[in-house]
């Protein structure tokens, strides 16, 4: 059975945990160790070498990863879609947690104006490979 490896800025919900498991058929999930999610979370935006940056992060993966296995890739979107290229090459499946948006507004009584966001998880979805043939 597959693991779901996270390469995530937090834990997943109960709902979740179990969509891996019924819906992916994960027979575990993997986060990672917290000095390398310390680093997965908060990439420089002035670095030029991404690739060296995350590069503790590829290696921790290709020490545990199987053909098949999942990765859950969602961060900085240069991180993201160097990782899901790596999951790709790797014969993994990379995932994006797929969520519904609610916008909530209100106007208190001096003018000023609260938007609060609502993320509703509506699935994990594959990303797609380009198909490139000519």
């Amino acid at each position: 059975m597959p693991v779901l490896y996270l390469l995530f800025s937090h834990k997943l919900t109960k709902t979740q945990e179990k969509e891996a498991g019924e819906e992916l058929g994960a027979s575990d999930i993997r986060y990672l160790p917290d000095h390398l999610q310390k680093l997965w979370s908060n990439v420089p935006p002035n670095i030029d070498d991404l690739a060296e940056y995350i590069s503790p992060v590829c290696n921790w993966l290709r020490e545990r990863i199987n053909t098949g296995d999942y990765i859950l890739i969602q961060g900085d979107y240069g991180a993201t879609f160097y990782m899901v290229q790596w999951a790709f090459h790797h014969d993994c499946i990379p995932l994006y947690a797929a969520t519904e948006r609610k916008v909530q507004t209100e106007k208190s009584n001096n003018g000023e104006v609260e938007v609060r966001r609502i993320f509703e998880h509506k699935g994990f979805k594959k990303y797609q490979q380009l198909n490139l043939k000519k």
